[in-house]
């Protein structure tokens, strides 16, 4: 039941407010600029984070429980900044997403390009992009040509006769994001805006040399693991797999004969994907499943938890791995990866990956924020954290697609994709 008043103050504009909506946690967060840390900083004044109910891989499935959920972190992120919110920005699923490109091109007269050119490019680019029943998210310029010149990242001052830009879009079902903005809505929350749940995890994440260089980010989440791939400063691809950390938890409750919340717990005592020697003489004690007597427990071996969750998480690791073979882009920002997200946590799973990939491998936590407390620190906060991060370039620029830095796209990234293959 909403038992919260509709706000009618003015919105603040010096505040910052996200949602981050994931299958396991509903987590809200509150910050404005710091004013006194050096570059962009955000200083976290209120965190909120209550268990998922109502929604899976980003789809509603009980309307009621997903309002309780998001009323209830709002509101201790409320209480913890001091402050009132009245809009939000709220993450995506990758699960619900689906990436594209096109290519458009503009006609120029006689002045040199600026902002309109690029603005009559993008809205070009929404009114080509008529798929039944979906919503552009994100419509990011990835590369230019001016007069069949290719490769060019910023065409503004340059003078020409046709200017062609390649495009990055996600979209999402209008269903899904109709019925989220319908939430949001009922819990007396205006959407400020939209962001894809990996894109968000990446710009919590990444440095700048990560972002230039190229790199791919693995949120493994609850529900499912989503991908984003970063080359030139912007975002490149997104994708998703719907396995995540809870059928870690799945496995370890129907392996071991014990409840879901026991499995987790011993999945965040004992988990680890690291075999060892001593496991088969350590014995950890596992309740009973289904005993009328809460006390009923069994013996098992540490090593069969530890071959539970190994199993899943190479399983994991290797769809991850066939999505970005099938996109082409490990190849192309495979060479480093960042994984974030709750599951990233699990003690073992970074030296997993990189022995299953033979790659590069960190474990990314938010970066550029103070306060809030650790929380804020741990991959877990990664989707909420760059939602903020994104608030904040938002508003400090009046066209964020414009100011996003132009990356490879279409035609240029299947030939960077091809000239790769054929020469490693």
């Amino acid at each position: 039941m909403n038992l919260f008043f509709k706000k009618t103050h003015k919105r603040r504009r010096d505040i910052f407010a996200s949602i981050d909506l994931g299958s396991n946690k509903i987590c809200c967060a509150i910050a404005r600029v710091d004013e006194r840390a050096s570059g962009d900083i955000l200083r976290v004044i209120g965190v909120g984070h209550q268990v998922s109910q109502g929604i899976r891989n980003g789809v509603i499935t009980d309307l009621e429980a997903l309002e309780d959920s998001i009323l209830n972190a709002v509101h201790t992120a409320e209480q913890m900044a001091k402050e009132t919110i009245d809009a939000v920005y709220v993450s995506i699923s990758a699960a619900t997403a689906r990436s594209h490109t096109m290519d458009v091109e503009l006609s120029l007269g006689n002045g040199p390009v600026d902002d309109n050119h690029i603005h009559q490019l993008l809205a070009m680019g929404r009114q080509l992009f008529q798929k039944e029943d979906a919503q552009i998210v994100h419509i990011l310029p990835v590369t230019y040509a001016l007069d069949n010149e290719f490769g060019i990242r910023d065409p503004r001052g340059l003078f020409g006769k046709k200017l062609m830009a390649s495009l990055h879009v996600v979209s999402i079902a209008q269903g899904v994001m109709q019925n989220i903005t319908n939430c949001i809505d009922r819990c007396h929350l205006d959407v400020a805006g939209f962001v894809v749940s990996p894109y968000a995890s990446g710009l919590a994440t990444l440095d700048e040399d990560e972002l230039s260089l190229g790199v791919t980010v693995i949120d493994l989440g609850g529900g499912s693991c989503s991908i984003s791939s970063f080359l030139d400063g912007a975002l490149v691809h997104v994708d998703s797999i719907p396995v995540g950390g809870s059928h870690i938890t799945s496995d370890i409750a129907r392996g071991l004969s014990t409840p879901l919340s026991q499995a987790e717990r011993l999945k965040t005592l004992y988990g680890t994907t690291i075999t060892s020697s001593s496991d088969e003489r350590e014995s950890i004690i596992v309740p009973q499943l289904g005993e009328g007597n809460v006390t009923a427990t069994h013996q098992v071996p540490k090593s069969l938890l530890v071959h539970i969750i190994k199993a899943r998480a190479e399983e994991i690791l290797d769809l991850v791995w066939k999505r970005l073979q099938y996109s082409g882009m490990d190849r192309i920002v495979g060479q480093r990866i960042v994984l974030t997200g709750g599951t990233s946590q699990l003690p073992g799973i970074r030296e997993l990956a990189a022995q299953k990939w033979q790659k590069q491998i960190r474990v990314g936590s938010p970066m550029g924020f103070h306060g809030g407390g650790d929380f804020v620190s741990t991959p877990t906060f990664a989707t909420c954290g760059g939602l903020l991060k994104f608030a904040m370039r938002d508003f400090m620029s009046e066209d964020h697609a414009v100011l996003a830095k132009p990356v490879y796209g279409d035609n240029v990234l299947q030939k960077v994709i091809s000239w790769v293959r054929e020469n490693f």
